[in-house]
């Protein structure tokens, strides 16, 4: 009998064995590249005044979802909106500053429902360098943005919710401090310091360029700056005056070009909506299932300065995918 003897192992061929071995163990770990769902991308367009509590919103959405690769572009809601209908740009989520936006830019054309979530409100911001920031207060503030020597800021109205609520806000001001052509004189003043988004105007108070700015409390808490609350009756936060707000009207752009409507003051609620353009719906539907719920995302907002609105009333109702309906109610006339 002949017996042949054994192959013998060498080092370099063991090396290589523990390796293939080793890779293999790994790739039986490691999520598949090609076919795991969680291995995407989601774009998300929202409000300017939404980026910082909404970087935070994807970080923690990101410890339970590590490979969906999240792309966040902010911009004036109404910018948003005509980005998804007039350019046909992929959105999986746009968040907006106004409800409204999406009820009367994308419903139903381009998105099939909305979702009320957070409120906000008005607020005159400054630093401690702005001049005459040692004396403003709810009574003297449109005296003190009046003077030659003072400048503010604010959003433009036809691409910014925060634009067309800062003309909202000097209209009740007008009435409410019983000022006759108060408004007209505000509006008229420093037109070269209006800025697409509101929190374009940032950079410009804290160059000491401008003074003070018309701005969302959240935005203001955001970045630390000095904070002017303005009465009730003009600040366009509380729900049990929206017939008050109603009183004053701005007019905007439509949703053709060309056309313009008419926006009457309301008390401020942000919304959310999956556009029907979403290149991901289903990883759309996790993250905003994960941004309105009450022990996830909306804590996080609410911190930030944006009180929670869930669950709220909402007019598109029947059209909301089962997974969110519980972040909402119908809509009674």
């Amino acid at each position: 009998m002949i017996t042949r003897p054994r192959p013998r192992t060498t080092l370099p061929g063991l090396c290589v064995l523990m390796t293939c071995c080793l890779t293999a163990l790994l790739l039986a770990c490691r999520p598949d590249v090609a076919g795991n769902p969680e291995e995407r991308s989601l774009t998300i367009f929202h409000a300017g005044s939404l980026t910082v509590p909404m970087k935070d919103v994807v970080a923690a959405f990101r410890l339970t979802y590590p490979n969906v690769k999240v792309l966040m572009e902010a911009a004036g809601s109404r910018e948003c909106a005509r980005k998804i209908s007039e350019l046909g740009r992929g959105c999986d989520v746009f968040a907006s500053a106004d409800y409204t936006v999406i009820n009367t830019l994308l419903v139903p054309e381009f998105a099939p429902w909305c979702i009320k979530f957070a409120g906000n409100e008005m607020v005159i911001a400054y630093t401690k360098t702005s001049r005459r920031g040692g004396e403003i207060n709810r009574e003297n503030w449109p005296a003190i943005l009046l003077d030659e020597q003072v400048d503010y800021g604010r959003s433009e109205p036809d691409s910014d919710p925060c634009g067309y609520r800062t003309v909202l806000t000097i209209k009740l001001a007008e009435a409410y401090y019983e000022r006759e052509g108060l408004a007209a004189a505000l509006l008229a003043k420093n037109r070269r310091n209006i800025r697409p988004k509101e929190t374009d105007l940032l950079a410009l108070l804290e160059t000491h360029n401008i003074d003070y700015v018309f701005i969302y409390r959240s935005v203001a808490v955001q970045h630390g700056l000095e904070i002017l609350t303005l009465p009730g009756e003009i600040n366009l936060q509380d729900p049990a005056l929206a017939e008050h707000y109603r009183t004053v009207t701005v007019d905007i752009s439509g949703k053709n070009p060309g056309e313009t409507v008419t926006k009457a003051g309301e008390p401020m609620v942000y919304g959310v909506t999956i556009p029907n353009n979403a290149p991901d719906p289903e990883m759309a539907l996790a993250f905003v299932s994960f941004l309105l719920d009450p022990r996830k995302g909306m804590p996080i907002l609410e911190r930030h300065g944006q009180p929670s609105l869930v669950t709220s009333p909402s007019a598109t109702y029947a059209h909301l995918p089962e997974a969110l309906k519980r972040f909402a109610r119908e809509e009674r006339p």
